[in-house]
């Protein structure tokens, strides 16, 4: 596409200085052996009391969201109700992806809301440009997702003080990598409809992308 802004050229816009951690800092591993939790982004101890209490009334807010999701997206787009999220893919347009990044905060359409509101801060993120058919990353969670965390954000010109992606999550950039072809990360995903392909990334599927984004940066 030739209106796409070149990705390395676009590193004053990813905000706070990357982490070159590996890919097991996100923890997914653990957690596809069994164990909990996706890593803190900046490793160390976890605080006292008073966080350890936020940390698990956020869990339970999790609980909720994930089983509300099955009931806001059709089967095909939402991983199977046992199996964990393993990170997310947000959506963006030649429009829309210089905001994504200056704002760091990734934003869907309304009726994934309960599907965002079930990630949790320090997820592995991507997001996919459909105007350059091109995926880029590598980001994590910085918040947990909600719902209009900033009403500012793509504004809705019809509905003043609304965003027209208010399905929202705050990111910081793991690391900067060269955007991925649709021919190294399609043959990854699960697909539904014919080209579309489901947002919510298995643990096994987050992984692999983390890899081939590991692999490419070589």
């Amino acid at each position: 596409d030739a209106n796409a802004k070149p990705y390395a050229n676009a590193n004053g816009l990813y905000g706070a200085k990357p982490n070159n951690a590996n890919n097991n800092g996100f923890g997914l591993n653990k957690m596809a052996a069994g164990g909990g939790g996706y890593g803190n982004f900046n490793g160390g101890n976890d605080g006292g009391k008073k966080k350890h209490a936020k940390n698990e009334r956020g869990d339970n807010n999790h609980g909720a969201a994930s089983e509300k999701r099955f009931k806001t997206l059709p089967a095909s787009e939402a991983l199977p109700r046992n199996e964990p999220i393993g990170g997310y893919i947000f959506v963006c347009n030649n429009d829309t992806m210089e905001e994504n990044l200056k704002r760091q905060l990734f934003g869907l359409p309304s009726r994934y809301r309960d599907s965002v509101r079930a990630i949790r801060p320090g997820l592995p993120l991507f997001l996919y440009n459909y105007s350059t058919h091109q995926l880029h990353g590598i980001f994590e969670a910085a918040s947990f997702g909600g719902a209009n965390i900033d009403p500012a954000a793509w504004e809705d010109k019809k509905c003043n003080g609304e965003s027209r992606f208010p399905a929202q999550v705050r990111v910081a950039t793991r690391k900067i990598c060269g955007p991925l072809e649709e021919d190294a990360f399609r043959p990854i995903l699960h697909h539904y409809d014919g080209p579309k392909f489901r947002l919510e990334l298995s643990i096994t599927e987050a992984l692999s992308l983390l890899d081939i984004f590991e692999d490419k940066d070589d």
